[in-house]
């Protein structure tokens, strides 16, 4: 049941993102800074932990996790060393995915011809 459910809440940030991109003249790097800060203002409610349990995984893969992971990493940054750590810690829990999306994308792209 953890399967469907994960389809289902993927799905729904899915159909949220198209529908704001196909009634809105919003471009898609502003759907997904939508999505990013939706996902930090859940996480900072606490909602987004319970959304976890409840679906699972699939929580995790939507770029809305990406804002809770960011909330949570400067949250535990400023707990454990006051302000400055909001900025010295915010970006240790996502870097590893940060480079791989670096480093997957100039390896996909190197076998393909830019389109004019």
């Amino acid at each position: 049941m953890t399967i469907i459910y994960s389809f289902i809440f993927c799905g729904f940030v899915c159909a949220i993102g198209q529908i704001i991109l196909d009634n809105t003249k919003l471009t898609p790097g502003h759907v997904t800074s939508i999505l990013v800060v939706l996902g930090a203002f859940l996480g900072m409610l606490g909602w987004y932990d319970k959304i976890i349990d409840m679906v699972g995984v699939g929580a995790n893969i939507p770029i809305t996790s990406f804002g809770n992971t960011l909330f949570l990493s400067a949250y535990k940054g400023f707990k454990s060393m006051g302000f400055i750590g909001i900025f010295s810690k915010m970006l240790s829990e996502v870097s590893l995915g940060i480079c791989s999306a670096i480093i997957f994308s100039f390896l996909f792209s190197i076998p393909n011809k830019p389109k004019d």
